[in-house]
C-alpha cells in the first residue's frame, strides 16, 4: 500500500471516529458512546494507526474544548454558582496551595529537573495541559521537558476518567461530592467533566457535571497567578499574561439561560457542548501514542503519581467529612 492510500485510510477513520460519537447524541445506535469510551477510542487510534494530524491536533483540541463548556455553560442558571457549598469553594484554593507545595517537595524528592517538576505539579494543581502549556511559556520550559509534563498529566488525568466514576459510585457519593472530588483531582478539564457525566449517568440530573464545570473554571482562573509565580522563580521580566477569556463566555451562558428560562433551544446546545467534550477527549487519546509514553521516564512518572494520589485520598477525605 502506497504512503498516500495509507494516510487516506487514517484520516477517514479519524473523521469516521468523530462523526461516530457526534452523532451518538442523536441516534440510539450509537447509546453506548461515553467519554472513557470516546478516551479510549482515541489511544486505540493512536496505538495502531498514528495520529494523521500529529502537531496540529493541540490547537483544535484547545479550541474545541473551550467552545464545549461555554456550550455546556447554556444548560445553567446563574443561581448554580451560588448553589455551591462554601466548603467546595475554600477547597480549590487549599489544594491548589497543597499540590503545588507537595510537588516542590517531591521535585526535590527524585531530583528531577526543575522545570518538569513545576509543569507536573502546576497541571495538577489547576488544568492539567492547559495550566503545562501557560507555565511553560514563562519559565522557557524545552519541547522534550513540556512532553514529559503533558504525558505524565495525560496518562493520569485518562486514569481518572476511567477509574473516579467506578470509585465514586463504589463509595455511594453523592452527585455534588463526586463533582467537587473530580474538579479538584482530575487534571484535565476535559477528563473532569467526562467523569461527571459518565458519573450522572446513574441520576436523574447532571449535578456532578454541573459542579465539576464550576469548580475546574473557579481553578482555571489561577493560572494568571501562576503564571506570575512562574516569572518570579525564573527570574523572567516582560512575560505576556493570558487570561482564560472563555470563563467570560461561560458566566454569560449562564446569565442568558437566568435570563430565558424557557427557550428550549439552550438544552440542544447544552448537548452539543457534551459531544464536542468527546470529541475532544477522542483528540487528546489520539497524542497518547507509545513513542510519546516512552519518553516520560520513571522518575517524573512517580512524581506525578504520588501527588495525584495524596490530592485525589487527602480531598476525598475532606469532601466526606465537610460535604453531606
Amino acid at each position: 500500500m502506497s504512503k498516500a492510500n495509507s494516510l487516506l485510510i487514517k484520516k477517514a477513520f479519524f473523521y469516521g471516529i468523530i462523526s461516530i460519537i457526534a452523532f451518538s447524541a442523536f441516534c440510539t445506535f450509537f447509546s453506548w458512546m461515553s467519554s472513557w469510551i470516546a478516551l479510549v477510542l482515541g489511544i486505540m487510534y493512536a496505538i495502531f494507526l498514528g495520529n494523521p494530524y500529529e502537531g496540529k491536533s493541540g490547537n483544535l483540541t484547545s479550541y474545541l474544548l473551550k467552545t464545549s463548556v461555554v456550550g455546556i455553560g447554556f444548560g445553567y442558571p446563574l443561581s448554580a454558582i451560588t448553589e455551591l457549598s462554601a466548603s467546595s469553594l475554600y477547597f480549590v484554593i487549599i489544594f491548589i496551595i497543597i499540590a503545588i507545595v507537595v510537588g516542590a517537595f517531591l521535585t526535590k524528592l527524585f531530583a528531577i529537573d526543575n522545570k518538569i517538576g513545576d509543569m507536573i505539579s502546576s497541571g495538577t494543581a489547576i488544568c492539567g495541559a492547559s495550566a503545562i502549556a501557560a507555565i511553560a511559556s514563562t519559565i522557557k520550559a524545552s519541547d522534550k521537558q513540556i512532553s514529559i509534563a503533558l504525558g505524565t498529566v495525560f496518562i493520569l488525568s485518562a486514569s481518572g476518567l476511567i477509574l473516579f466514576p467506578i470509585i465514586g459510585n463504589s463509595l455511594q457519593l453523592s452527585q455534588e461530592q463526586f463533582g467537587v472530588w473530580a474538579g479538584l483531582t482530575i487534571h484535565d478539564t476535559a477528563s473532569a467533566i467526562g467523569a461527571a457525566l459518565d458519573f450522572d449517568k446513574g441520576f436523574e440530573k447532571d449535578i456532578a457535571e454541573k459542579v465539576t464545570t464550576i469548580i475546574k473554571l473557579a481553578k482555571v482562573i489561577f493560572i494568571v497567578p501562576l503564571v506570575f509565580l512562574g516569572a518570579l522563580l525564573y527570574k523572567q521580566e516582560n512575560k505576556k499574561i493570558s487570561f482564560p477569556y472563555f470563563i467570560l463566555f461561560f458566566v454569560l451562558a449562564m446569565f442568558l439561560n437566568s435570563n430565558f428560562p424557557d427557550f428550549d433551544g439552550f438544552s440542544t446546545i447544552k448537548t452539543a457542548g457534551k459531544k464536542g467534550l468527546q470529541i475532544s477527549l477522542f483528540l487528546i487519546g489520539t497524542n497518547l501514542s507509545i513513542k510519546n509514553l516512552k519518553a516520560i521516564g520513571v522518575k517524573p512518572f512517580l512524581h506525578g503519581f504520588l501527588l495525584w494520589m495524596m490530592v485525589s485520598v487527602s480531598s476525598l477525605l475532606a469532601i466526606l467529612y465537610f460535604i453531606k
